[in-house]
This record gives C-alpha cells, structure tokens and sequence, in this order.
C-alpha cells in the first residue's frame, strides 16, 4: 500500500501502482469526469500516470492554471501532427503552453504559411481531436532518441536532445504522431472541442538571432465552442484597446526606425501625461519622505560587475562602450539600483539618519531581442519610478508596509482595484539562480509574506520568481478586459548593502549593514501607460488626460465668447481648448468623441445671453445648460473622488 496526501492535509491508503484518475474516482465521479492532469511530488503526471511511492498529489481541471497549461500543450501537439501531416517535410522544435494558448516553432522549408492557410490547419488539427488518441509517455534510451530524430534530419531536437542525459528522455505518442516531451497532457485529444489558429511569426532557434530563423504559430484551444466565441470577442475588443492603436490616435508616442527600435519618442500630449503621472508620484513621495535623486545614463562596467547586474544581465545590455583611454568601459544603465548604492556610499550615516528613501525616475537601457519588442511593453529605453530605501532590520517591517500603502494609492487613483498580490521567492532546487547567503534570503522572504499578511492583501507564492538579488511582491492587476498584468513591485534586498560595503553606524557605536527596499509603483512609466491606455481604452481618469474639455462655438460670431469660456477654465486649472474651425458643431463633437475629450462645451447665441455653457459628456450624456462655476465644481468634484489626498 502507498499514503497519498491530498491538498486538503487528507491521506488516503491505495495499492501500489494505482492509476492518478482512479485517485481522482475515489474522491468522486463528477471530479474524475473534469480531471485533466495533475502533479505527484511537485512533477507533472498524466491522468494515467501509476503511483508507486507515497506523495503529494494536486489534482486538476480546466478551471486551474495548471490545467489550463496541460491543456494547451496537448493541443500544440495536436496541431503539430496536424502541420505535419499537411507540409510533409518540415522540422518540429519546441511548443510550450504560454499565458493564453500555446505556440510551436517549425522550420517550415518551402513552406510557408498565411493567415489564409489557418482555416485548413483547424479543421485537420479538430479531425484529429476527434479520434480521442490517447496521449502515452514513453521512456526512450538516448542513443534510440538520437537516431530517430537523425534519420529525420532535425537537427533541432537532435541538438535538445544531446543536452539532455540518458534515462531522462522521454516520448509522447498519440495517434501517428510522436514528440520529445517532458510529460504534462490532457487524457486524450477528444477533450479539445475547439482550436484556433491566432497568428504566425517568426521566431529564431532558442531566441539567439545568430541561429536559423523559424516560423512561430501561436494558436489557443478550448473545451468548449461556447469558450472559443467568447474568447474571440475578447480578443477584438482587445484590437480596438490596443495601445499602440490609441497611442497613435490621441497622438502621445511614436517610433522612427532612424531612431532606432524599442525607443518611443513622446509626442508633446504624450510628454504631458507622462509629466502629470511623475508629478502626482512625487507629491505622494514627498510626504512619505522620500527625496529625489538624479543619476547618469551611463556607468562604468565595474559598477555593474560589482551590483552583479553584469554577470547575470550582461548578454541583455547594450555592448561596452569603450574610451579612448585603455580599459575604460562604460555600459548604458541597466539598473537605477548600484547608482543609488553609490548615492547612500557619500557619506557616513548614524542609526539616527535611517531610513533614507532616495527617489528617481531614472531611464534604463535593456538590449531586447527586436522579435520581443512589442510597443511600449516591450522597449530598449524605458523610464523607472525607482526608488531604493536603507534601513535598520527593525525598520523593514514597517517601511515595507508604508511601501505597500503607497502603491495601493497609486493603483486605486488609477482605476487598478482588482488585483492579487504575488509573493516572489527562490527556486530552491536552483540555487545557482541567485547571489547572497541563504540566511539573508530567509529573513527577506518571512519579512515579505509577514508584512502581506498584516496588511490583508489577497496573496499567492510564486517558487522561482525572486530577482537575482532578493525576493519581491508584485501586483497582479486584472485590467477591464480581465487580462492579468504585472503592476508595480517591491522588493527586499540584503545583498547589494553586502557588495557596495554599505553600513551605519549603530546605537552600539559599531558598523552594520543597512537592508535595501527596491521599490517601483509603476515599474516603468511606458508599460504602465500602456496598461493603462488598454484598461480605459483611452478614457483616462479626469486628473490625468491631456484634455479635460473643449470649447465649440457654433459660429464664427461665437468666438469670442468661446476665448472668454476658455480664459476662465484655464483661470480654474481645468485643461481645455478651442474647436474654432469652420465645421459643423456635429462634426466637431464626433471629432472630439474619437479624441475621447471628457466634455464637450457647445456655446451659440443662447449661451452667451445667458453666460452659459451647453456641456456635453463623451459618451452622448447631455448635461443641459451650465454656468462656468457650475461646471468648473462638476470637474473638480470628480477629481477629488478619484483622486484622494495621500
């Protein structure tokens, strides 16, 4: 007999070798009808997996992520077979579930596909979903592996598979189709009642644009037709949110390819929002202590070679920029952090001085590989909210946590209220992943998860997500559309106060070591600009847009009238401007909803007798006539609701 503990603390007794879904039948009929795969010991096992050993077992359905993911990797299989079957001759390489679906990267020959060509590639890849094939893992020697894939002349799996040692490979067969795979798969294809092929791109082998450039199709899966539906819907409301799409329309950023790419240029109502964002941080930061810093855009090498930055992001940096004195290398900033290090380093510091909150919005330079780049999420130069805060072990917990207070301020101003909290720690298997001694890591990690439990946050543990330097909370924000994204982070750090030397003198009169807060609300003002361009779809909280109102005249005769409405919203700080073109008030007001303008302010000859304005809200509300100081409390009114003091 072998002891199953379930994720419930239970522990069942079953005779050795018992199946996982017979595990799943014992619990109840209804869960082993909905399980599609699982994990023994913290590995992924497939529903026909046999137990030989007591462990824990987590059982899963398409409702979890995890489900989710074998889900989606079974299904890149499926269109594998089905790619296979219809281009004779191409090289399969890997295909991974991601995020939302799942891709396969094929060397495709003479063979080149188009989005014309994905209706055929569904329907042959649902014939084969059809034949409920069981998906088998099979254990295979290295020398077999090698000289099937050989004979096939793919010397990409060739090449995975000689990284790989002998009694840990395996094969997943369904069907007529065979794949190198770890394991992780649905019970069998007939659970895939839906396929869709996305789009293709191109994707170079193991992401090294040095290697052969292959063709990427990504696709997403349901078990469901009702799900595909709704999934697509999704997905062109998505298109119409697209913040390069509305970045373009409102006219905020662009890019020049003389510029170079992965390099936005703000256009001037772009530079303004960015300028508001920056200045509502900074009034916040201001009365949590914090004092502004600025730092170069360049630093020498050992700066970086010192911070470790180098060794674990050198291949992601711009190359050395090398002087004309010998063995001067300098790098473009990757990081704010050993900057700010070298700032705390000026000067000696009593326990008294602490702690020290030094703020930036320092710009960054990553070199991203140009298939990644992706708008403004993806970009080479970006802008960190940055700041590193120094404090005693006994001020952590309660700097931590005023951290947490501000960036709940930031994402609440902004619209953000649904999110979880992501606690991120090390790998424990892969300690080569980081830098610093495991005692430091454990006290980082308990002062992360205690402070998130004492301030209520709905939190997760992440295994494996940690930086290099330290363990981090992240929010996870749920945007309007439901998409998860990534918002602001803080993290724990004794390490770097290790590597710059960086101490305080304490009550005892002797030298210790500061910890560091790495701390960034937004993260970078790019990607959170165009989250949040995607959340509202541009409709910006009213502080925050470029043009809160616009004055439409019906006539010429009007203007002048117009002008004194204007002085008198800008004598109020509400931004606004004139429409004085000669085009119908109709033209103008749909000119102005494609802008997204919050309010529209129609003045004609009924207005000006009786020093009114005829407001119009985006959207179609009309809010009748109005006087300015009316109007001007409306305005401020909103803002004060949304934007609270902090």
């Amino acid at each position: 007999m072998i002891k199953i503990t379930l994720p419930d603390g239970s522990v069942k007794e079953y005779n050795k070798g018992t199946a996982v879904i017979d595990v799943a039948k014992s619990i109840s009929e209804g869960l082993a009808r909905n399980v599609i795969s699982a994990k023994f010991n913290n590995t992924a096992v497939e529903s026909v997996t046999e137990l030989h050993e007591d462990g824990s077992l987590v059982l899963y359905t398409w409702k979890d992520k995890e489900g989710k993911t074998a889900f989606w990797h079974s299904s890149s299989h499926i269109v594998a077979q089905a790619l296979e079957e219809l281009y004779p001759g191409i090289k399969l390489t890997i295909g991974p579930a991601i995020d939302n679906g799942f891709y396969y990267d094929v060397d495709l020959g003479e063979n080149p596909i188009s989005d014309k060509d994905f209706p055929i590639i569904e329907k042959k890849a649902l014939e084969i979903a059809r034949g409920k094939h069981d998906f088998k893992m099979r254990a295979v020697s290295k020398s077999e592996a090698l000289s099937l894939y050989k004979s096939q002349g793919n010397e990409f799996k060739v090449e995975l598979i000689e990284s790989l040692e002998d009694g840990t490979i395996t094969f997943c067969d369904h069907d007529t189709f065979t794949d190198l795979c770890r394991g992780g798969h649905i019970p069998n294809t007939g659970i895939v009642k839906a396929i869709k092929i996305l789009s293709v791109a191109g994707a170079y082998w193991r992401g090294d644009e040095k290697n052969k450039q292959l063709t990427r199709v990504y696709g997403i899966s349901f078990p469901k037709q009702k799900e595909l539906t709704e999934y697509l819907e999704l997905l062109e409301q998505a298109k119409q949110r697209d913040h390069r799409k509305l970045g373009k329309e409102l006219e905020l950023f662009t890019f020049s390819q003389k510029v170079g790419q992965g390099l936005p240029l703000w256009l001037p109502k772009g530079a303004a929002l960015r300028e508001r964002l920056e200045q509502f941080l900074k009034k916040a930061q201001k009365k949590a202590g914090y004092e502004m810093v600025v730092t170069p855009h360049i630093g020498q090498k050992e700066l970086y070679v010192t911070s470790g930055h180098y060794a674990k992001y050198g291949e992601d940096s711009f190359q050395p920029i090398t002087t004309p004195k010998e063995d001067e290398e300098f790098l473009l900033k990757p990081m704010n952090c050993p900057h700010h290090c070298e700032i705390y380093n000026s000067k000696p510091f009593s326990y008294r001085e602490l702690p020290k909150r030094y703020a930036e919005f320092g710009t960054v330079y990553r070199y991203e590989q140009s298939g990644e780049l992706h708008g403004l999420t993806r970009v080479r130069g970006f802008t960190q909210d940055d700041a590193h805060i120094f404090c005693t072990p006994d001020q952590l917990d309660q700097e931590f946590k005023n951290v947490i207070d501000l960036s709940l301020y930031v994402l609440g101003s902004l619209g953000f209220e649904n999110f979880t909290a992501q606690v991120s720690v090390r790998d424990l298997e892969k300690p080569e992943k980081y830098i610093g001694e495991v005692e430091n890591w454990e006290k980082a990690e308990n002062a992360i998860i205690n402070a998130a439990k004492e301030k209520g946050l709905d939190f997760v543990v992440e295994s494996g997500e940690a930086a290099f330097y330290g363990p981090k909370l992240d929010f996870m924000v749920k945007d309007a559309l439901g998409r998860s994204w990534q918002l602001g982070t803080i993290q724990v750090d004794y390490n770097l106060p290790e590597r710059f030397d960086l101490t305080y003198k304490g009550s005892d009169n002797e030298l210790h070591r500061p910890v560091m807060i790495h701390r960034a609300p937004f993260g970078s003002m790019e990607r959170f600009i165009a989250l949040l361009l995607e959340h509202t779809g541009g409709n910006f909280p009213l502080w925050l847009i470029p043009d809160q109102a616009i004055v439409l005249p019906v006539g010429e005769k009007h203007e002048k009238y117009a002008k004194k409405v204007l002085n008198s919203l800008e004598n109020n700080e509400i931004r606004a401007l004139i429409d004085n073109r000669s085009e119908t008030v109709g033209k103008k007001i749909r000119e102005a909803e494609m802008n997204k303008i919050p309010f529209m302010l129609i003045v004609g000859e009924n207005e000006e007798e009786a020093n009114t304005i005829s407001v119009r809200r985006h959207g179609g509300d009309d809010l009748g006539s109005l006087s300015v100081t009316d109007f001007t409390d409306l305005v401020t009114n909103e803002i004060n609701s949304t934007l609270k003091s902090f």
